[in-house]
């Protein structure tokens, strides 16, 4: 079974409620109605009802099954500013409110901090900026999280129809994690990991040095990273500093970190900056042949998913299957309760 098709079962099994707040765009009113007849999973849109009427007549997007919500709807913009005021208090003025409040994005992440939805995913046409700022305002951090980052699984085929599997963190959020994000990102990228794959992580926490090969305060910065996420979390297999060679290829992490469980077999690989992860990423997509799913967002109560802004659906439909997926999550049903 291939990632996604595993990610959508757990996301149909989880009876979970998504929420897409830019329910004019012709992609995600085509995500939209590609989600519920594919993918048997809930979905409401929010908008104006004519113009999405409008909208997926032209794409020809069946919407039955999908929850046309009015933004312009009076319960709602109330209820929202209602959800702000008391998440905010007073950092928010007001007339700030007013204004937030009619925002598609902020009513769709006061669903899912009201539990009326459990997760929602934004971008196409916002900002991260907006998206980051609505899940944290209205959704917030989930208990003991001080580092809201991110990751993406990147996908590549493999002979007989398999694929190999690495989760890439952080690319999108956190520009220069200090050794403390550093060892959070890499706890919530195993724990995800775990969620998503069912399997055990190996966390290669990367740089340009290998068990003191170079002396520098880059590197210096890996290792203490590493040391604090061992003494969190000793029940998972984390190493570093360890250049990717030594992460990725047995032979190499044999003569360059031996003894270590991690090196030749890490399936999660934590970059030391956002320089260095993002650059990755994309290199493997545009050139190695890696299919990039995400950026899927963790360290959320609840989860909420980003878009690029040059989504297509295709891209709606998979960063929407994670934020379900995500959203049946021991840690996640905790957080609604």
């Amino acid at each position: 079974m291939s990632l996604i098709d595993t990610v959508a079962r757990r996301a149909a099994l989880s009876g979970g409620r998504l929420v897409l707040p830019e329910g004019e765009d012709p992609r995600i009113l085509t995500a939209a109605a590609r989600l519920v007849r594919e993918r048997a999973v809930k979905v409401s849109v929010l908008g104006d009802p004519d113009r999405i009427r409008t909208v997926a007549r032209a794409t020809q997007a069946n919407l039955v099954g999908v929850t046309v919500l009015p933004v312009a709807e009076r319960g709602r913009i109330e209820s929202t500013r209602a959800a702000l005021l008391a998440a905010r208090g007073e950092r928010l003025a007001p007339a700030d409110a007013d204004r937030h409040a009619a925002t598609a994005v902020m009513q769709a992440a006061a669903l899912v901090r009201a539990g009326d939805a459990d997760a929602f995913v934004a971008g196409a046409t916002h900002t991260t900026g907006d998206v980051l700022r609505a899940a944290l305002w209205l959704i917030g951090t989930a208990p003991g999280v001080n580092t809201v980052s991110s990751y993406f699984a990147m996908v590549h085929p493999e002979p007989g129809g398999a694929e190999r599997v690495l989760f890439f963190a952080d690319c999108a959020v956190v520009p220069d994690p200090d050794p403390a994000q550093l060892a959070d990102i890499a706890i919530a990228t195993a724990d995800n990991y775990r969620a998503i794959m069912g399997g055990e992580p190996h966390v290669a926490m990367l740089s340009f040095s290998t068990r003191g090969s170079a002396r520098h305060p880059l590197a210096d910065k890996v290792i203490d990273a590493t040391a604090r996420a061992r003494a969190r979390r000793p029940d998972l297999h984390i190493d570093g500093e360890m250049q990717a060679d030594a992460a990725l290829v047995e032979s190499v992490g044999k003569a360059k970190a031996a003894g270590s469980i991690v090196a030749g077999h890490a399936n999660v690989l934590v970059f030391p900056d956002l320089n260095a992860a993002n650059i990755s990423y994309k290199l493997l997509q545009r050139l190695g042949g890696w299919s990039a799913y995400g950026p899927i967002i963790q360290g959320l109560a609840r989860p909420a998913n980003d878009l690029s802004r040059g989504c297509s659906a295709d891209d709606v439909v998979n960063t929407s299957l994670f934020a379900l997926a995500a959203a049946a999550t021991p840690a996640a049903r905790g957080a609604a309760r």
